[in-house]
């Protein structure tokens, strides 16, 4: 199925009849203001359109598609444009309309009985947080673009991040959803309701689908209770092997209070002190790999610290720990996480680096990294090793970074595709995914002919028609042109 992508009507007359909708105020046209909604995060797609539309409400949004609907008009979606993927910016030809929901901005409810809050998806995740905060409760999603990103744009790619391993990624924490259909439809599923057998669970084609399905409008998500105690540590380790150790020792000992363990290479603390500047290593030696613990409970600070320094203790006496500091103060944590969440930036601004975001069975972690680390830098030895991410969950940011003297062109051109192709691929003899949590996208696009089967790449194309037969949103994400697929 190809989605057409040019309309019949002159861009002008898209966007008279789409201003008349949401507004003159509301419709871009002019380039400069269409250039940030058409170039992604990274700046490595820049696509093309005729417009950038930005409803205030749902009724807006459903105009808005069921006109482009009946005109053959691509719409786009997109929240706060963060994609590593190339997933919210449109192709680089066509009419595309880009359908931004910065505007719907709104927190609609915060039940502190039913530990739920519905909210508009142009919320940032932010603001979504800091309203569950402000009702005494936690919104437990936490990854490094949180001022910018929106919950539209988490549900879509069923965002993860650091918390994962105790609290589950966005689909275990959306309870209902609203949503716009290619052809105007709206899909009321505000309900939040923790358990509803009527039979299928229709929010699930929306999250994780990336706008290719539907417009997520809105959402009832899942509040927790929140930490009055946490207990942050970093500790140098052996080894990966031994970082999965130190998992298992710390799930032991901590059960339920092991909220985040994150995995950081010696070359990726190097990059982020770097880039940080003042920041100094919290060790004296340079250690090749480390680990980012953090417990939080409701009992006390001093319990929790003991907890953790037990855990650390015995990781000392096994082996397993090389070194380790435990933070003294709220500003210790920040630190210590600032190191870890910076990482990315400093790859973006130092360019060149090649984004392997798989997840492999903790079991089987350690010897996928040992594996693709070698397969990597047998093609390149100067190769920088940036491996980290949350090894809690089986998820590593695996990025092999330009040598330091090497062109980001130049090294990219000749590395990005056998790098990738030999890390995914391990990745997927391990039992693995090749793409854990920043999904699909462009970048990913045409490798799932290679890593899904058949059977799977037919039952998503056949979802993909029914919902939007004429093939007009966000077309070229997610779904590679396969021959199931014309079945």
């Amino acid at each position: 199925m190809t989605a057409n992508t040019a309309s019949p009507l002159s861009n002008e007359a898209i966007v008279a009849a789409l201003s008349a909708i949401v507004g003159p105020q509301a419709c871009l046209s002019q380039a400069p203001d269409l250039q940030p909604f058409v170039t992604d995060y990274r700046g490595l797609y820049v696509g093309q359109a005729a417009a950038v539309v930005l409803p205030n409400s749902t009724e807006q949004v459903s105009q808005v598609m069921a006109w482009c609907h009946a005109h053959g008009v691509v719409v786009v979606p997109q929240g706060g444009n963060t994609s590593l993927m190339g997933g919210a910016v449109p192709e680089p030809q066509g009419q595309a309309v880009v359908l931004n929901l910065r505007r719907m901005n709104q927190v609609l409810a915060v039940d502190t009985v039913n530990d739920t809050l519905t909210l508009q998806a142009g919320v940032t995740l932010n603001a979504a947080r800091k309203a569950a905060e402000d009702a005494g409760r936690l919104f437990p999603l936490r990854i490094g673009s949180e001022g910018s990103c929106q919950i539209g744009g988490n549900i879509s790619t069923n965002a993860g991040g650091t918390a994962v391993l105790r609290y589950g990624n966005m689909r275990d924490l959306v309870l209902g959803v609203e949503a716009v259909l290619p052809d105007g439809r709206i899909y009321s599923g505000l309900r939040g309701l923790r358990k509803d057998n009527t039979g299928y669970d229709l929010k699930q084609l929306f999250i994780g689908s990336e706008g290719t399905l539907g417009i997520v409008t809105a959402a009832v998500l899942k509040l927790m209770p929140q930490p009055t105690a946490s207990s942050v540590a970093l500790a140098a380790v052996a080894s990966p092997a031994a970082a999965v150790a130190l998992l298992g020792e710390a799930k032991k000992t901590a059960g339920q209070a092991v909220t985040a363990f994150e995995l950081i290479s010696g070359p990726a603390l190097d990059l982020v002190l770097g880039y940080l500047g003042k920041v100094k290593s919290p060790f004296e030696a340079r250690h090749d790999w480390m680990v980012l613990i953090e417990l939080t409970s409701g009992a006390s600070a001093e319990g929790l610290d003991q907890t953790l320094m037990q855990v650390l203790e015995s990781g000392l006496e096994s082996g397993l720990v090389l070194d380790a500091t435990l933070a003294q103060s709220g500003a210790d944590a920040q630190t210590f996480w600032r190191i870890r969440e910076e990482i990315s930036d400093a790859q973006t601004r130092t360019g060149g680096s090649i984004k392997c975001d798989v997840s492999v069975p903790l079991s089987r972690i350690a010897a996928f990294i040992e594996e693709a680390t070698a397969a990597v830098l047998a093609l390149e030895p100067q190769t920088r090793m940036i491996v980290y991410g949350h090894m809690g969950d089986g998820n590593v940011h695996f990025n092999p970074l330009r040598p330091a003297d090497r062109p980001a062109k130049d090294y990219l051109g000749a590395f990005y595709e056998p790098i990738s192709r030999q890390v995914d691929s391990l990745a997927h003899a391990a039992g693995g995914s090749i793409s854990a949590e920043h999904g699909v996208g462009v970048a990913k696009r045409d490798d799932l002919s290679h890593y899904k089967s058949e059977v799977e790449l037919a039952l998503m194309w056949q979802i993909k028609k029914a919902l939007d037969p004429q093939g007009l949103l966000n077309p070229g994400k997610v779904l590679p042109a396969p021959v199931a697929a014309q079945a």
